[in-house]
């Protein structure tokens, strides 16, 4: 069985003291693919992901401004990210979105770095990975005038709303990534939203080193925990372990093909 984690985050300092094994550790796994997303804590630094890119033959990367680190972006931002973004190892702009849970940056930064980066995501040709928490509508809403039509892919990550954001989601023409909330067992809308995603539209991640899956919830996630995601789905959904893994390695391959 051959996995892609298509997002977690191996530059985080919980990783320092073990990164190589970790990478070992999922190839061992059957994790052939990992995307590092390289937003890390913001402005100036843009490049955590392509650092560890050009370190392992395995990880790929993403660039772009988180919505916590929105107020960080600044006039060199756009400029250093569009150049970033010609990088041969970053697959996507990402993550980015709006998340008004915490509030770390005003919201109407949020959008405006949000749309600056979709203008930029949309002109280079590139997927965007979108982060998205108690702000479905507002997310929908700037995703469907700005984004919808572009023909580039659009990523859900760490999937966690119910049916009827799926089914918007869907509309959209959006990937759906889930991660280790979908094992949980008080997840219910997540699972009965997972069942409803088109095999030819689904990806595995882990979002390390944040939410690990059950059997190993409440520790530090990793990427050789995606099984258990992968697992969870395929139960799920009524599919067998092993094609439903195939189906999303290739779903990772069309979508970073262009």
């Amino acid at each position: 069985m051959t996995l892609v984690d298509s997002h977690c985050h191996l530059d985080d300092e919980q990783f320092d003291a073990d990164r190589e094994q970790v990478i070992d550790r999922a190839a061992e796994a059957g994790v052939a693919r990992m995307v590092v997303i390289g937003t890390g804590d913001g402005p100036p630094d843009l490049e955590p992901g392509i650092r560890l890119a050009e370190r392992f033959p395995a990880v790929s990367a993403t660039a772009g401004v988180h919505p916590h680190h929105a107020s960080k972006a600044d006039r060199d931002t756009l400029p250093r990210l569009r150049e970033l973004l010609r990088h041969p190892n970053v697959i996507a702009l990402g993550e980015i979105g709006l998340d008004y849970h915490y509030d770390f940056s005003p919201r109407d930064v949020q959008m405006r770095v949000f749309l600056e980066q979709l203008e930029l995501a949309r002109d280079a040709g590139k997927p965007v990975v979108i982060h998205t928490r108690e702000a479905w509508q507002d997310t929908f809403e700037t995703l469907e005038r700005h984004w919808k039509g572009s023909n580039q892919p659009c990523i859900f990550h760490c999937f966690t709303g119910g049916p009827s954001e799926i089914r918007r989601a869907l509309e959209l023409g959006a990937w759906i990534s889930f991660g280790g909330v979908v094992t949980f067992p008080k997840a219910v809308t997540v699972q009965e939203a997972a069942r409803l995603v088109p095999r030819d539209r689904l990806l595995i991640e882990t979002d390390a080193p944040y939410l690990a899956p059950v059997p190993h919830r409440g520790k530090r996630n990793e990427p050789a925990f995606a099984v258990h995601t992968l697992r969870k789905l395929a139960e799920l959904r009524g599919e067998d372990a092993g094609e439903l893994a195939a189906a999303t390695t290739t779903n990772f391959a069309r979508l970073t093909a262009g």
